[in-house]
């Protein structure tokens, strides 16, 4: 057990290396991690679909590989989660609901197929709420998912099971989807750093771009597919590996010019910073107030930038955005599908598609959502980089959709994800970075947003902060209890 220990709490770029250099073998590792996986499920479960099988064999094919001499890939033999909202060929992809239970895709997501081809070991699902209509990590097919920090809490979602995964050590990166900080929310629950990209950075397909599966196809305006990780470098590995265009996905752009991992090196000093910590409306719990403060104080004492606190100024947008959800989901396709299995599935999201929407109401959310872009870009040009709480609260507890009270104030369930949306709607580069713990010793997550298409600062400032205020040695309790 000590040995599987040390792998895994290696980093995916310090696995690939020794992998790549014989010192470990794929296989070596991926036993390593399936071992702790069967001891930390029956606690968190993590993994809807675990898939020993499937890792084995490509274990077994990546030291193949280095034994006859050939190139294995950027990430070949690091063992990945993926997201269960994310297509697999050949593994079922149930994505929380009753209405996909026995679901096989045919081909797999733009990401897996590139994961796939540089090497990386597929270790099972992640699991997910329905469809991803949600912030935490509870379905009506699997067991809840819980944070490792604390089991009785929720890890945040959708991506609840990769935040989870990482949080743990079963694996070192996992991969997310984000259409409304599905990345960044479990990353800041989790106490592990979340990228979600500009808009078009991570081609997606099948997810939100295929017709024939609705629940799956959706969020085309939102949607971003990204890493969660321990640490800033292992986000960036993955980046060089799943960006680049694709005509799958006709959002998807260019690839950048530069390294992803170089990206993350160098300071950051003299950049101007805006801080806004509730929006200028928002209730935000003290303790996230007291520590995002504790850590934006360290972009101007220790990095040297140039911070001003100065909210963009836009009012609530949260009922633009979940209008432009709806507007954005195959609504007939899945009202169809759901006639006479209501009860089977989630509430708040039946109650959602069931809504009588009209066409005013998403012709408004489009108008409302440009209204927000364009006080954004006007807001960034004054400063390089916004930070903001990722969320409004602590972690909370499991099976509900969020806290009802926040900061002594009636909240809609929804409330405590009001600074992650933002960055769907405009499309800009966001991170979650950990800012420190509660004096609970929960995790509280930091989110640096970029300027448009500003990938490359975001990932800067990351590696300072990281830098200054270092995370990835710390660990849930939960792994000493179980002797890991």
């Amino acid at each position: 057990m000590t040995v599987d220990n040390e792998i895994c709490r290696m980093d995916a770029l310090t696995l690939a290396a020794k992998i790549r250099n014989k010192e470990l073998s794929a296989i070596e590792v991926t036993d390593a991690v399936l071992r702790r996986m069967e001891v930390l499920e029956p606690h968190i479960h993590a993994f809807c679909t675990p898939t020993p099988e499937v890792a084995r064999a490509a274990a077994k094919a990546v030291d193949a590989k280095i034994a006859a001499g050939e190139d294995t890939g950027t990430v070949g033999g690091v063992p990945v989660g993926i997201k269960d909202l994310v297509s697999t060929k050949g593994i079922l992809t149930v994505m929380g609901s009753p209405l996909y239970r026995d679901f096989i895709p045919d081909e797999d997501d733009i990401v897996v197929e590139r994961l796939k081809e540089a090497g990386a070991i597929i270790i099972g699902k992640t699991n997910v709420p329905e469809f991803g209509y949600s912030g935490v990590g509870h379905n009506p097919v699997f067991p809840t998912t819980r944070n490792p920090w604390n089991l009785a809490l929720t890890p945040g979602g959708s991506s609840a099971g990769s935040g989870a995964s990482v949080a743990s050590g079963v694996a070192p990166f996992a991969i997310g989807s984000d259409g409304g900080g599905s990345i960044r929310i479990p990353a800041a629950h989790s106490g592990l750093y979340g990228f979600k990209a500009s808009m078009g950075r991570v081609p997606l397909y099948p997810g939100c771009r295929d017709e024939r599966y609705p629940g799956a196809s959706g969020w085309e305006s939102l949607e971003h597919v990204g890493p969660m990780s321990r640490t800033v470098a292992d986000a960036a590995l993955m980046l060089n590996v799943i960006t680049g265009p694709d005509p799958r996905d006709r959002y998807s752009i260019p690839a950048a010019d530069y390294n992803y991992i170089d990206a993350t090196k160098g300071g950051i000093k003299g950049l101007r910073i805006a801080y806004s910590e509730d929006w200028g409306y928002a209730a935000v719990d003290p303790e996230v107030r007291r520590v995002v403060r504790e850590a934006v104080a360290v972009f101007e004492r220790d990095l040297g930038c140039a911070v001003e606190k100065a909210d963009p100024g836009w009012e609530d947008p949260s009922g633009i955005f979940w209008a432009l959800v709806v507007a954005d989901t195959d609504l007939t396709g899945l009202r169809r599908m759901m006639k006479g299995h209501e009860r089977e599935m989630s509430p708040h999201l039946v109650d959602l598609l069931q809504r009588p929407w009209t066409a005013e109401q998403f012709t408004d959310a489009r108008i409302g959502r440009q209204k927000i872009c364009n006080i954004m870009w006007r807001f960034m040009a004054k400063y390089d980089l916004l930070l903001t709480p990722t969320l409004a609260v602590p972690p909370f507890p499991i099976n509900v959709q969020g806290p009802e009270v926040i900061e002594g104030r009636m909240r809609h369930w929804a409330d405590w994800l009001c600074f992650t949306f933002i960055g769907n709607m405009t499309g800009q580069p966001a991170a979650s970075i950990p800012a420190g713990l509660t004096n609970d010793g929960l995790p509280i997550g930091l989110q640096i947003i970029g300027r448009h298409l500003d990938d490359r600062t975001v990932l800067r400032a990351s590696g300072a902060f990281e830098a200054a205020r270092p995370w990835a040695h710390k660990w849930p309790s939960l792994l000493a209890e179980l002797g890991l």
